[in-house]
């Protein structure tokens, strides 16, 4: 790894775990000396957070986290509603056993994986965030759409941060069995009720930042 690439993934942890808060300011000169990097390398790491939608980019003032009223996220939940369900309509027409074997084995790691960990802060950890990503990608791979996949992996890079803040503040809800369902409906080849379930899991995350109750 280049060292720009070291201070971006640090950076971007650093933000996952909520060191930095909600609409907090990313200031480049002052990131860049809490580092020990110069000002260049901690821009370019910057850039490329608000790239991943990580951070937004100020005109003439640098940079911030993202907000829990940024629109961003309702567009992104919307977006995500609309196509993966229909992806997932074509995993359940096109999917060979191979690929329920895949989605079996993607939702018993998830459901064996601790979603938080001593040292991670208060979200979701690492494990847990990656077995999940790869569950829900596991449950679209049937449609054999590289376009649709890429488009997939695009749109979830750009939730990630959404779906911690979710988490946070709804702590109660029951993750576990949403998975569940969704497995069941797709094994079961019950595209309606699949897609359903889908839409239905995705809408939560988004709705989760516009509740009226406390960010912690």
């Amino acid at each position: 790894m280049t060292l720009s690439d070291q201070v971006h993934a640090r950076l971007r942890d650093e933000i996952m775990r909520g060191d930095h808060v909600p609409g907090a300011a990313l200031k480049p000169q002052e990131l860049a000396n809490l580092h020990g990097v110069s000002l260049a390398v901690m821009r370019e790491a910057l850039v490329r957070l608000a790239g991943e939608g990580l951070a937004d980019r100020l005109p003439n003032r640098g940079f911030a986290v993202p907000s829990f009223s940024d629109r961003r996220w309702q567009e992104i939940a919307e977006a995500r509603s609309t196509v993966e369900p229909a992806m997932l309509r074509l995993a359940i027409a096109r999917g060979d056993l191979d690929w329920e074997s895949r989605v079996r084995a993607a939702h018993h790691r998830l459901a064996r994986t601790p979603p938080f960990e001593p040292g991670e802060g208060e979200f979701a950890s690492a494990a847990w965030s990656e077995a999940h990503r790869v569950f829900h990608r596991a449950l679209l791979e049937g449609c054999g759409n590289t376009v649709l996949l890429e488009t997939f992996d695009r749109l979830w890079t750009a939730s990630e941060l959404a779906r911690r803040w979710s988490g946070r503040r709804n702590p109660g809800r029951d993750h576990v069995a949403e998975h569940a369902e969704l497995e069941e409906a797709t094994l079961a080849r019950d595209a309606d009720r699949a897609a359903a379930c889908l839409a239905r899991h995705v809408t939560r995350t988004a709705e989760g930042l516009v509740a009226d109750q406390p960010a912690s």
